[in-house]
Formats: C-alpha cells, structure tokens, sequence
C-alpha cells in the first residue's frame, strides 16, 4: 500500500493536538523552579524564547506548504540541500525521539508514584509500569492513525485547558510582594541569554506535527496553520504559567522547590490542588509519550519511502501504518527505559538525553536553512513577501544555531559522533538501492 493512497484522518485541530501533546510534557511543571535564579530577567527571556520558536515555526510552515511529502524536517532539509543532508538529520531525529520516548516515561512514572507509592521503591514494578505503556501506546499506533491522533487531540486537551485555567486562576491572586523578592542577577545579559536557552527545552516538539503529511487532509494549508497556532499557544501558556508561580510563591522557595506547579496550586486551593497538578501531570506524560512513539514510526517511514532508511522501515501494515518501524522503535525506547533503572548508568542516561535534544534541534535548524534557501530562489513573490520570508528563516537559523552552542561543547561534541555514527548505514542503504537498480536493469 501506498502512503499517498491511504485516507488522510488528520484534519487541524488533530495535527495541533499532536504539535501540543509533543511540546507540553513533563518540562513545563518543573519550568519555574528552573527559571528562578534569573529573577525578572526569566520573564524576559519569554521575549527572546517566544521569538525565536516562532520564527523556526515560521520557517516549518513556510516549507510545508512547499514540501507536502511527510518527514517533516528531514523532508525540508532534503528538499534543500540533498539525500545525504536530509539522511543525516533523519537519523539524529529519529535517535533523538526514540530516547526521548524513554526520558518521558520516566516521568511518567515518576508522576504514578504520587497515587502509588510502592513504585518509588520498586525499580521492577517501576519499569513494568514504564513499559507497559510504551507498548500500549505502540499497538495503538500500529493500530490506527485515527485512533492515535485522536487520542493524543482528547490528551492534549485535557492538560492545556487545566494549565491555562490554573495560570489564569493564579494570575488573579497572585501577591505583588513576591516579584519584588525576586533576586536580580549581576549580569542581565547573560541571566537573560542562559533563562532563553533553559526556556528553549520546553519548545522541543513543536517540529512534529510537520512529520506525517501523509496523514494531513490538505498539508499545504493545514500543517502551517496548526504549527504556528501550537507554538503561539504554548508560549502564552508557558508565560502565564511562569509569572502565576513567580507570584503565588515566595522567591526562596520557588527556587528549592521540586514540584512548583503543585506547590503554586496548594497556595491557591490547598492540599487538593498538588493532587490535581500530580493528575494533569500523568496526563501530560503520557500525551508525550504517545507523541513521541508516533513521530518514532512516522519519521523513518518517510525516509524509507524515499530510498534513505532501511526498507523495513517503510513496510506498512494491513491498517496502513509503520508497523515494524513503531515496533522498533518502541524496542529502542524500552532498552532505554531499562537502562535507567540500572545503578549507575542513570548519570549517562541523563546525558543522552542531553544528546538527544541537541540532535533534535539540528533538524529544525536545517529546515530552516532550507527556508531560507527557498525564499532566495523564489523571485515570483512580491518584494515584501520575499523579505519577510528571508529575513524571518534567517533569525530561525541563527536562533537555533544559537541554542545548540548553548548546549555545551560536550554535548555538541558526542552529537557530532552521534550523526557520523549513521553514515555506515547511509552507505549500507545507497549499495543496496544501487544493486537494486543494477538487477532491474540487466
């Protein structure tokens, strides 16, 4: 069966949920605690932040509607600049959302713990629990993309709507002596260029909703649309939520908290409320979980499809989804699980996580690049079009270039390794798809 013959299930507010379900997971109930030591200049650096992602989502827009194959950012930067480019950014993407599925189920667990307590002590029950939704969530997809994208628009929701309720609920009660205890950094520039980057994290997901669209009724218009009002919807949200906490919470002990967003909500409604945050919480996981396991199939099919991933990855089952590829990936991510339930490999755990986010962002970067590239070769716009589109990608680019040098040296180092790591199986797939065409043709 062919992508392009299948019935496109995804309409706009599915492929939003799916961009909402990606970017809204576990980072945002810890984000004012992280955000704390850089007082005021935290709710600048939304400023900086907020721009940024929007003109990267910018720039994914203005390539979905001019590439409406799916693979998202890896179709972009293959559009741009080429199959071994676009390979490259395929394999860290793909790495990184399969290590990413691992890192939220973590988290997911975590948040369980609060209604079962014998999981914080029971490394085993621990990760049966981790792994039993992993492969929940991967027989769902493999399933139907109805039924998982349908899921992850009812899960979206269902921890949107709370958040921005408890921001708003807080904003209104929050007490002004609290600001005025913030303390204030020496440097502003750079507590503002550090609170961006640790902002940034919270963004990372925003990119996949581009991914599958073969799945998109009308990608062209569709995709744009639900990217930008996904990133648009979280930085109102994250904002809301951040200056809520920084308010309803003395400074000193928003920045030793370790559950901010529950100890916000027990300031506004009591006990209750820390139940309630726990609740959206599991919630939030899980939606990001099953993003993250839908982009883990979607991904590689893609690439798979166009000759640059192994053919496997590409084979669709009877209900027309990736289903080998979903399984690999979701074996992937369960290795990954385990590994963090190993004494002393939690600490390399935790970096590969680091690793995988740097290797997430590059792909974005690319496609932003690629946007760029596009908007200097199409002459056919008008003249204010073709600056605004230019000058936007631009700021994408270097924005996201920016990020990745926030990340640190280490990081950007072993990411490096990590893309050269997939060039042997670049160089598998090209001779297999060489030798293919040699049979065809004798």
């Amino acid at each position: 069966m062919l992508v392009e013959e299948k019935k496109r299930v995804m309409g706009f507010w599915r492929t939003w949920g799916l961009s909402i379900g990606m970017m809204v997971g576990s980072g945002v109930f810890m984000l004012p605690t992280v955000l704390a030591p850089f007082g005021k200049y935290a709710l600048l650096s939304w400023l900086v932040t907020g721009g940024g992602t929007v003109a990267l989502a910018f720039s994914l827009a203005y390539m979905a509607r001019r590439v409406t194959v799916s693979g998202g950012p890896y179709a972009y930067t293959r559009a741009g600049f080429g199959d071994f480019t676009g390979f490259l950014m395929a394999w860290g993407y793909w790495v990184s959302v399969w290590v990413g599925v691992a890192a939220v189920t973590v988290a997911f667990v975590g948040y369980l713990a609060e209604f079962f307590p014998f999981l914080r002590s029971s490394p085993t029950a621990s990760l049966a629990c981790g792994l039993a939704l992993i492969w929940a969530l991967v027989i769902v997809n493999c399933r139907s993309v109805r039924g998982s994208s349908a899921l992850q628009l009812v899960t979206s929701l269902a921890k949107f709507l709370p958040l921005l309720f408890l921001a708003l609920f807080g904003l209104a009660n929050v007490e002004s002596a609290n600001y005025s205890d913030m303390i204030e950094p020496q440097n502003p520039l750079s507590a503002t260029a550090a609170a961006s980057a640790l902002a940034m994290w919270a963004f990372i997901g925003f990119e996949v909703c581009t991914i599958p669209a073969g799945e998109v009724q009308d990608p062209a218009r569709t995709i744009p649309r639900a990217t930008m009002a996904g990133v648009l919807a979280v930085v109102v949200l994250y904002l809301a939520v951040t200056v809520a906490a920084f308010g309803l919470l003395p400074a000193e002990q928003l920045r030793q908290s370790t559950a901010p967003l529950a100890d916000a909500a027990s300031a506004l409604v009591g006990p209750i409320g820390a139940t309630v945050v726990a609740l959206i919480a599991l919630i939030a996981t899980g939606s990001g979980v099953n993003a993250n396991i839908f982009a883990v199939g979607q991904m590689p099919m893609a690439a798979a499809l166009d000759g640059l991933f192994p053919s496997p990855f590409g084979k669709l089952t009877r209900y027309g989804t990736p289903g080998i590829s979903f399984i690999i990936g979701g074996a992937l991510a369960s290795v990954s699980l385990a590994l963090n339930f190993v004494d002393g490999l939690i600490v390399a755990f935790e970096f590969l996580i680091l690793l995988a986010t740097v290797t997430a962002i590059l792909p974005v970067a690319m496609s932003a690049a690629s946007a760029w590239l596009f908007a200097v070769r199409e002459p056919s716009v008008s003249k204010a079009g073709h600056m605004r589109d230019t000058i936007v990608a631009a700021v994408g680019f270097s924005y996201a270039v920016w990020v990745i040098a926030g990340s640190g040296r280490d990081s950007v180092y072993w990411a490096l390794l990590l893309l050269l790591a997939g060039v042997p199986i670049y160089v598998w797939v090209t001779a297999q798809r060489r030798d293919q065409v040699s049979v065809k043709e004798k």
